[in-house]
């Protein structure tokens, strides 16, 4: 039990560095992205510890990016597209 605790929170913590990344990729620093959202900086630091499935998609909507993206950036994924019925498949590479 303790490693699935270990593992949520190294998941959590992955997740909100990346959700930094993008911030940045963006062009952004947490305090003008912050700003966006209406929010201080000190909030939005809050909601990317945890987000909720809802604050996801948010996230993504402002800086115009999957929801996928907070997880892996796009050199971790690669495209491919289904033979049968063409539409793209997201393949992670480890």
């Amino acid at each position: 039990m303790l490693y699935n605790i270990i593992k949520m929170r190294i998941f959590a913590t992955e997740m909100e560095n990346r959700i930094k990344e993008v911030i940045k990729e963006k062009g952004y620093t947490q305090k003008e992205f912050a700003d966006i959202l209406g929010m201080t900086r000190e909030g939005l630091a809050s909601i990317i510890k945890n987000p909720s499935s809802p604050t996801l998609e948010k996230l993504s909507n402002a800086l115009d990016v999957p929801v996928w993206q907070f997880f892996a950036s796009p050199d971790e994924v690669k495209t491919m597209v289904c033979p049968h019925c063409g539409k793209e498949i997201h393949i992670k590479i480890e």
